[in-house]
């Protein structure tokens, strides 16, 4: 097959190109380049900038395949950073690398292949892609501590028919290192990349700052039966479920708070004591369905954070309204913005995004 391979310059996309050309196949490298600000260039643990493009070529020289760099940053910039700053601006938790993944790498990099005649784009992504009775199905990975398939829960699928993750069967990462030197790539020990691969200094807030300044605005914490608590520095600090960085406001009396949600039109961060953020209920918007859309409730396992346990819960899909409501079997604390992805067992079946439900908006209410 000629097949297009994403080539970040890390070592999981490196080996991929690798094991491809190996087998036989066609193989066209590509990089995105999606920024290059400043201490980005010498980070390690970086990733579609600066140093990780020329070891990308580097990569490609040495296997001998061609390789492509796309300029990408004004659709990142607008699509992926714009939204993270928007995204805690409306008082929400955002998920940049599913973001990411939506645009710029699936739908920009299928597009792509698509124009050079290849016939599948692969990626080092840890999922395993599993041709079904009714066409292909999006997997966990084998490794369930390097599992990325909660960050591809928004691949079309029309998408997956297209991609190949031929990770998804490795046992672990010393196993990929492993294939990275037997093949001689300078990559086998560089480090991985980071979460937020664009906020190199590890500060967020500076960014959104920087896009959004609203979010970072003074404001009220309040308690969700209205008692004024105390100031913040801006509700794009705040999440919901957070327990730390809340100062004085931390505890009320011998009682622990934590943040039960974040009112951006008045720019009040509202605490409760925990067991009043957990709810059996939450709305799941902007979903993907890599099942056909189920006309009836249907039981599977959800997760509502990408390092949780997937947990028992009853999904039931209202077309009309274009949102899924979400009974979980047992409390949890909703984050609005944070996805929800929906399990059979290792299969996806779909996945979106939490909006507030349930006592969030209670709290909300009261304060």
């Amino acid at each position: 097959m000629k097949i297009l391979v994403a080539m970040s310059g890390g070592v999981d996309s490196s080996v991929v190109a690798g094991l491809l050309a190996e087998e036989g196949h066609d193989v066209v490298g590509a990089t995105l380049q999606l920024y290059d600000h400043g201490a980005a260039i010498q980070k390690k643990g970086a990733c579609c900038a600066g140093q990780d493009i020329h070891d990308a070529r580097d990569v490609a020289d040495r296997l001998g395949v061609p390789h492509y760099v796309l300029d990408r940053e004004q659709v990142f910039r607008r699509e992926v950073i714009g939204d993270f700053a928007d995204t805690y601006a409306r008082g929400e938790t955002p998920v940049p690398c599913i973001r990411c993944n939506q645009t710029v790498k699936f739908r920009d990099l299928v597009a792509l292949a698509r124009d050079l005649g290849c016939e599948a784009l692969a990626t080092g992504h840890y999922a395993r892609r599993i041709d079904g009775p009714d066409g292909p199905e999006l997997h966990r990975a084998a490794d369930p501590a390097r599992d990325q398939s909660y960050f591809l829960a928004a691949t079309t699928r029309d998408q997956l028919d297209f991609a190949r993750f031929p990770l998804g069967g490795y046992p672990d990462k010393a196993a990929v290192r492993a294939v990275a030197a037997r093949l001689g790539l300078a990559v086998a020990d560089k480090p991985d990349s980071q979460d937020i691969c664009f906020v190199p200094e590890g500060r967020y807030d500076s960014l959104v700052a920087r896009l959004r300044p609203d979010a970072v605005a003074p404001g009220e914490v309040v308690h969700a039966d209205g008692r004024v608590l105390g100031a913040h520095a801006g509700i794009a600090r705040y999440t919901v479920g957070q327990g730390r960085g809340l100062g004085a406001a931390s505890w009320d009396g011998d009682e622990r708070l934590y943040v039960a949600g974040v009112d951006a039109g008045r720019r009040r961060v509202v605490l409760a004591p925990r067991g009043a953020l957990e709810t059996t209920q939450a709305l799941v918007g902007e979903v993907n369905w890599l099942i056909d859309p189920p006309a009836d409730p249907v039981r599977c396992a959800v997760k509502l954070r990408a390092r949780e346990v997937p947990r028992a819960a009853v999904v039931a899909w209202d077309a009309a309204r274009g949102e899924a409501r979400l009974a979980l079997a047992a409390p949890g604390i909703v984050a609005p913005g944070q996805a929800c992805v929906m399990y059979d067992g290792d299969r996806v079946l779909g996945g979106g995004f939490l909006r507030a439900a349930g006592t969030v908006d209670r709290a909300r209410a009261a304060a």
